[in-house]
Formats: C-alpha cells, structure tokens, sequence
C-alpha cells in the first residue's frame, strides 16, 4: 500500500512529509495543495533525488506563481468560477427558501501536466517478490 502522511499545509510540512516517504523508495509524490508541493520537491532535491527524474510531484490547487518554479510544477486545478457561482445560487435559493433540501454538487477538476511528472524510473526487483495471486481455500 501507497504511505500516506498527515501534515501542516505549509512548505517545511511538505518537505517533512515528502522526506519520511522517500526513506519507503516512493517514484510519486501528490500532495494536497501546491505549497505543499514546493516542499516535496524541496525534499527530493536534497536527497539528493531528481524532480521528475526520480520522484514525480504533484500539487492541488494551480497557484499562479508554481508555473514559474523549476520544474513548473503539475497540479489539480479546481473549477473555482464555477464552484463560486454555485455557492452564490445555492445560497440566494435559500435566502429566498426555493428549495428546502440541501444539494450536493459535483465539479470537476481538471489535471494541468507540466515539468513535475514523468514515467517511474526503472527499479530493480525487490529480493523477495510478493505474490501476485491469492487463493480461496
């Protein structure tokens, strides 16, 4: 199973958590915002690794500024005009009680490719294979 790691959202809290996956050989990184993000690869360069060479890293959010970072960084953008136009009609709906019920809305984000991703390097197999098969018995 993939690690997961819980952290501040906030550079130093990145490379934190980045830093403790890489000791498990991650290949990918995605991180739950972009600044999280910067921490990540901040992470990977001082092990001494390659951002997308080695890890891939991708952030969430598509902060204007992370397509100038070295390597431009690959991010979930989320459809925030959209979502900010819903938010408005729902709440006008209820100022004006159209509708009683709450709604659940689905948007759907978009994956922005850039510099931070690539294909997963070329790793050895491990020394005892686990088995790909698992019988009922």
């Amino acid at each position: 199973m993939a690690p997961v790691e819980h952290t501040l959202f906030s550079i130093e809290g990145g490379q934190a958590a980045a830093t403790r996956m890489l000791r498990q050989q991650v290949t990918g990184i995605i991180c739950g915002s972009d600044v999280l993000a910067l921490g990540a690869i901040r992470a990977v360069r001082r092990g001494g690794l390659r951002v997308p060479a080695d890890v891939s890293v991708v952030g969430y959010d598509d902060s204007w500024l992370l397509n100038c970072t070295d390597p431009p960084l690959t991010t979930v953008r989320q459809p925030i005009e959209s979502m900010g136009k819903a938010a408005v009609a729902l709440l006008v709906n209820q100022m004006e009680s159209v509708s009683g019920h709450p709604e659940t809305l689905l948007f759907e984000p978009e994956l922005v490719v850039r510099g931070s991703t690539g294909p997963a390097p070329d790793q050895p197999a491990p020394a005892d294979p686990v088995p790909t098969e698992l019988s009922a018995g």
